[in-house]
């Protein structure tokens, strides 16, 4: 009888405390810990946009004629090396603001046509120097280190030749929209048979 006392006795008040305790516990243990990854995924997130830049960034007509060198980025929003290298120029932007213009154009408007065949864009990003005389000094394409994206970025403000003048880093693949022109007088196009 004294296995069926056991089974049969009720519930000490100090167990049934300690359990609440534990679960009190373990409640807060994992919210604190939801609150930890929450935070921690934000901040690895970056907070700088393409849209962003685009928006902040100079236009072309404007860069071209106000007597400042510019920097041109060749974008798309899809681009993952764009993306990746946004915080980086949106810091070197707010660092050279005052003495280079920073012109984004993306690639998906066909209004930069002429733009991207002028400078041959075939992949992105595609980084294009000019002189405060709306010259191009230099390219750059892929992705560039920050590091040598300022020094690039340090020389043409001062006038000086580019350290890194053509760099090639990692890219996304473009090509420019160009459609063919096609005659329908051409005798050796398939759209014209010869009838009998």
């Amino acid at each position: 009888m004294s296995t069926n006392s056991s089974v049969n006795s009720p519930v000490k008040p100090e167990s049934m405390f300690g359990t609440r305790m534990r679960n009190f516990l373990i409640a807060i243990v994992a919210i604190a810990l939801s609150v930890a990854l929450f935070l921690g995924l934000r901040t690895q997130t970056t907070s700088v946009s393409l849209a962003k830049l685009d928006q902040g960034s100079t236009p072309l007509e404007v860069a071209i004629s106000n007597g400042k060198p510019s920097l041109v980025e060749f974008y798309a929003d899809w681009c993952t090396v764009c993306q990746k290298m946004a915080p980086d120029i949106a810091q070197l932007e707010t660092q050279y603001a005052k003495k280079l213009n920073f012109v984004m154009l993306n690639v998906d408007n066909t209004k930069w046509l002429p733009e991207m065949l002028k400078y041959r864009v075939d992949g992105i990003p595609h980084f294009v120097f000019l002189s405060q005389d709306g010259e191009t000094i230099a390219q750059a394409i892929g992705d560039q280190p920050r590091t040598i994206m300022a020094s690039n970025l340090e020389a043409l403000a001062t006038g000086s030749s580019l350290p890194y003048a053509q760099t090639s880093g990692q890219v996304s693949k473009f090509s420019a929209p160009v459609a063919p022109t096609t005659s329908q007088d051409d005798p050796r196009s398939h759209g014209n048979q010869v009838v009998n």
